[in-house]
């Protein structure tokens, strides 16, 4: 079924093709003009204007209209329509105002701002564009790992705009707000670039950061507007406001930007996904359309850029990008994209964002992000120029991939998900909040910052000996560095780094958590399109030691998981069952892992590993087949089992299609004669420790979610089980005991009571 055939001639021979099974052409649209702010000075508007802007979009002008007059605010347009020009102009007219007077502070008035991006790329290409706008004598600068000892210094102590991150903020800035007194308290603006990035146990995280940083400002005499960026969100004004620690902001979310008009397809692949996108990625880039590709993890988007390489006319404008480069690889792949001496890149969502390539033509999406957010995000690279686009969304074997190509409309019709943020989970907030006693000690009046649970959790820390209550004050009395134990960006600490074993270079690194399952011993790890044989992981030492490989195979891990209920929160009836959501504890080891060739796939072999206990405490919802039901239908544990695993590898595939997260987020296990409810479970978890509020969402919404989930499994093509329906990439023990037919008929029984 095709949607709207109206294309541009010259992607006539991408969407032609019979891979294509839906088609829809989004139509372009004509600009509203604004005018510029008379509160904004004339050398900031002619500097504007000599960067080829010459009058601002309505929407930016309302935006910064806002923000000028010290409200709380949100900007959530689509890629493209201008959000940095929107938050520039307050922030570069407040370097031109006398700052209010305060008694704390000491230094002298400098107006000042500070723009967080989610990643550094993002964050250099800001204070690009920043800079190009720029009127004469206003200074940013730039606050990330690489920066060295004077470019810190020059930021700190002269910069009124200071691009950087969240992890640079929580490890460097507030720990030594001291030295950096002077700049905060002539803090009126805080920006929060890319938000919707911010969910989750991250987001969670850079809440608190957030609050930490507003704190400490206002110990310092400011009081900053906060000012958030973002792709469009439903619940912006709630979301920002979770973000903020307010209740609500402002929002302006109608474009008036001009925009080209985009294609967008759907691909079902024929031979594999990862050929298909290396296929179209060598062919638009042969054919002059600068093209990206987002590719879901690291090894992914490593392998398509090899294979998009050989089948590539200049396979020299064909490159990879993801996390983990170091800074020198970053910046010249950046630069390779500027300049166009880079046509065809193979991506992760490190590009997802804020990169501003005006050439960029074409955006393959090599199997669904999960959320919509993501996909309208990552599909806003393509056109940014204002010329017509092309987008195309190549399916993975998945279920939701698969149910999408079924439902089109999903996609092309479909609300973009709320933002979903819990800022308030124990886990996030207790070590913030040791962290903050350390930056300046603790009272009950922080609660205005924290929120209501800050006294009892102070109370807990003090009980745990974290820290210290002196006549309700409380202090951090230890040697080390509160801000050392917390790992924004997962739950572990310090991050492994791979590091070549005979030269003591410095490859990448990867989060501590993720270690066990991609730098094991043995394990094969990409960069960069080369292969290099993991010899030795050393948790203590922070390092995994790799030698160059060249295999012919890639490696999987295999794992235990046990799940245990700790507090059962809510019930309800579903069909013949019932539904629970509550608190559990997940325990989860790598036993081992397998061989599988490169080209079919299939397991050559498998190795046993011993490596550490992993125990996650989390939120799940949960299903059992009901004794009466497995008495009725007799069939052996062995059938039972199987039934039940693949119904929860469905269930898991399609919850980011009712829910706002992606299959990364989650897991399941599923066993049979649980302990903890006499029968056969399927537990759907959060992978964040306290929750994220995904789990919850699912007990909302488990009706249309089982149902789609039956839906899959009893239309899908295939005999006995496929990754389109069943078999699933995050299966610890490689999809073994899996059967789609029963789970089928056991799901039907569940639901039909």
């Amino acid at each position: 079924m095709l949607f709207g055939r109206v294309v541009r001639v010259e992607w006539e021979w991408v969407l032609d093709r019979p891979e294509v099974v839906a088609l829809r052409h989004l139509p372009g649209r004509d600009g509203i003009l604004g005018d510029w702010p008379d509160w904004l000075p004339a050398p900031a508007v002619e500097a504007i204007r000599c960067s080829g802007i010459q009058r601002p979009w309505r929407h930016q002008s309302e935006f910064a209209a806002l923000a000028h007059a010290g409200r709380h605010s949100a900007i959530c347009t689509p890629t493209g329509s201008g959000k940095s020009l929107a938050y520039l102009m307050p922030v570069v007219a407040a370097a031109f105002e006398e700052p209010p007077p305060s008694p704390r502070r000491l230094a002298r008035p400098r107006s000042t701002a500070i723009h967080l991006a989610p990643t550094k790329a993002l964050a250099h290409d800001q204070y690009r564009a920043a800079r190009a706008m720029a009127p004469e004598g206003w200074r940013a600068a730039t606050l990330d790992g690489d920066s060295d000892p004077a470019e810190r210094r020059y930021a700190r102590d002269h910069a009124n705009l200071v691009f950087t991150n969240p992890d640079m903020l929580h490890f460097s800035v507030l720990p030594q707000h001291e030295r950096w007194g002077g700049f905060l308290g002539n803090l009126r603006y805080i920006v929060v670039d890319e938000a919707h990035r911010y969910q989750g146990v991250f987001g969670a995280h850079v809440a608190q950061v957030l609050r930490r940083l507003r704190r400490l400002a206002a110990l310092h005499g400011a009081n900053p507007t906060i000012l958030v960026s973002s792709a469009t969100m439903p619940n912006a004004g709630a979301f920002g406001g979770l973000l903020a620690g307010e209740p609500e902001v402002a929002v302006v979310d109608q474009s008036t930007a001009p925009a080209g008009g985009r294609s967008v397809a759907l691909w079902q692949p024929t031979s594999s996904l990862r050929l298909d996108t290396a296929e179209l990625l060598a062919n638009l880039s042969d054919a002059g359309a600068q093209t990206l590709a987002f590719v879901a993890s690291r090894a992914g988007a490593e392998l398509v850029s090899v294979a998009a390489q050989e089948l590539s006319d200049d396979a020299a404008r064909i490159a990879s990008y993801r996390g983990g480069y170091l800074a020198l690889d970053r910046r010249e792949l950046e630069a390779g994209l500027q300049s166009g001496a880079i046509t065809g890149l193979a991506t992760t969502n490190a590009l997802e964002l804020g990169i501003d390539v005006a050439g960029v033509a074409a955006v393959l999406v090599s199997g669904y992000p999960g959320k919509l957010s993501s996909f309208w995000q990552q599909a806003g690279r393509a056109g940014r120029a204002g010329q017509e686009s092309l987008v195309v969304l190549l399916a993975r074997e998945n279920p939701l991939d698969a149910y999408l190509l079924s439902h089109p409309e999903l996609v092309f019709d479909a609300p973009v998900e709320n933002a979903v943020l819990h800022p308030e989970n124990p886990h996030v907030l207790g070590p913030h909040l040791a962290a903050a006693a350390q930056e300046y000690p603790l009272s009950p009046d922080d609660e205005r910052w924290f929120g209501p649970s800050t006294v009892p959790l102070l109370e807990a820390l003090t009980a745990q000996r974290v820290l210290r209550d002196r006549g309700g004050r409380w202090f951090w009395t230890r040697a080390d560095r509160a801000v050392d134990h917390i790992s924004l960006r997962s739950t572990e600490a310090a991050p492994i780094e791979i590091i070549e074993r005979e030269t003591g270079r410095l490859l990448g690194v990867v989060d501590r958590e993720a270690a066990d399952r991609t730098v094991h011993p043995g394990a094969i790890y990409l960069h960069q399109g080369d292969a290099w044989a993991v010899a030795a992981l050393d948790p203590e030492a922070s390092q995994a030691l790799v030698t160059s490989a060249r295999p012919r195979y890639y490696t999987q891990p295999q794992s235990m998981f046990e799940i245990e209920v700790l507090r059962e929160l809510r019930r309800r009836d579903l069909g013949a069952t019932q539904l629970c959501f509550g608190d559990v504890q997940l325990t989860s080891q790598v036993t081992g892992y397998l061989r599988r060739d490169e080209t079919t796939h299939e397991v050559l072999d498998s190795t046993p590993l011993d490596m550490p206990e992993r125990c996650l405490r989390t939120q799940a919802v949960w299903w059992s087949v009901p004794r009466e039901m497995e008495d009725r239908l007799k069939w052996p544990a062995l059938q039972l089992g199987a039934a039940a695993h693949a119904m929860e590898h469905t269930a898991i595939g399609l919850l980011p299609a009712f829910a706002p997260c992606d299959r990364w987020d989650i897991g399941g296990v599923s066993t049979p004669m649980h302990p903890d409810t006499g029968s056969t479970t399927v537990f759907v978890h959060d992978g964040m420790a306290g929750g994220a509020g995904f789990a919850a969402h699912a007990f909302l919404v488990a009706e249309k979610w089982l149902a789609a989930t039956l839906e899959r499994l009893e239309t899908c093509s295939c005999e006995d089980g496929c990754p389109a329906c069943i078999v699933s990439p995050k299966c610890g023990n490689a999809n073994q005991v899996l059967d789609r037919g029963d789970a089928a008929l056991l799901l039907r029984q569940l639901l039909d009571g």
